[in-house]
């Protein structure tokens, strides 16, 4: 049970059982005064990370830029934008967190994430919620309320879509009858799907269907409380571990042992103190940490060098592998 389930490249290299490891949140730039980032230099810096040895990229799900809830994510589709990136790099994970599963056709989903794992050789992650903007499904034609029926229907479709000539009845998005086949298939042993927050559903649900769980920063002491019943949950029903993950805001400070200040869902803090932070993280459960930099006050370039010189290198999952 302490082992994580064999699934494709991307999984099993970012989760591992008892170690941490980082990734980032794109678009990887400061945009604290506007929902909508520039995503000038996105890719040079998506290549950066991945030289200096991160281990993961999140791309989001936002279908329209809503105002009140202030955050437009990357802008750009995250199927599109994750099928590109897969081009432009050879062993980051791809990570999508997360697709709002209840506005999107299951068919859609499943064949656009199976591609993108083909492309990349297995280097996909798929994070899914049941969405927490109403005004997108109103404009999208679908039923707020319903959500969280049409979020387990989505779900188990795109399990269905990744065995052969699948069979399945919905309420929602029609019927598979076995007479054809969706196609590609995941390069891996399927797709890897990390549910995040509730999604409308119960702990045992998500810890019986889901590859991972997804949940919001904590104390120390209640996250530790979250995961250990997660984990209880996850040991009924599984003969494999599951891993945990969350994100961070970070606001990484010039001055190395600048204590840790609260902001949004993360810390103002110096490199010294985050190291520490992620040790405690670690020993509690966490696998990986999604660091959002989007109210980061250095310059990016500056920060991620930082990162990568002072907190990486105290987590083995994060070294870099000198290549040939």
């Amino acid at each position: 049970m302490n082992q994580f389930e064999p699934i494709n490249k991307a999984y099993n290299t970012v989760f591992q059982t008892g170690k941490l490891s980082i990734g980032l949140v794109v678009p990887i730039e400061n945009y604290a005064t506007s929902p909508v980032p520039t995503m000038q230099n996105h890719l040079e810096r998506v290549k950066l990370i991945e030289k200096l040895g991160f281990k993961a990229l999140w791309g989001r799900d936002v279908p329209l830029n809503v105002p009140s809830f202030g955050d437009a994510g990357q802008t750009f589709d995250p199927f599109t934008y994750l099928g590109f990136l897969a081009g432009q790099t050879s062993k980051i994970a791809l990570g999508v967190a997360s697709i709002a599963l209840p506005l999107h056709h299951p068919i859609h989903i499943a064949k656009s994430v199976a591609t993108i794992d083909q492309l990349s050789q297995g280097r996909i992650i798929l994070g899914v919620a049941s969405g927490d903007r109403y005004e997108e499904y109103p404009a999208l034609g679908f039923q707020y309320e319903k959500r969280g029926e049409m979020f387990r229907e989505n779900f188990k479709y795109i399990r269905s879509a990744q065995e052969t000539f699948p069979i399945l009845e919905t309420k929602n998005y029609g019927n598979l009858n076995g007479a054809s086949d969706i196609l590609p298939k995941p390069f891996g042993n399927k797709i890897p799907m990390l549910i995040t927050g509730q999604s409308r559903q119960s702990i045992q649900w998500n810890a019986e269907f889901g590859d991972g769980w997804m949940y919001y920063p904590r104390n120390l002491e209640q996250q530790k409380h979250t995961i250990d019943n997660w984990r209880k949950l996850v040991a009924e029903t599984s003969e494999y571990n599951k891993p945990f993950i969350q994100p961070l805001y970070v606001d990484l400070q010039d001055n190395d042992d600048f204590l840790p200040q609260p902001i949004h869902l993360g810390f103002k803090i110096g490199a010294n103190h985050l190291t520490t932070y992620f040790k405690y993280l670690e020993n509690i459960g966490v696998n990986h940490v999604a660091v959002n930099l989007r109210f980061n006050q250095l310059p990016i370039e500056q920060t991620l060098e930082k990162l990568a010189e002072k907190v990486l290198p105290n987590f083995h999952l994060n070294k870099t592998v000198k290549t040939q």
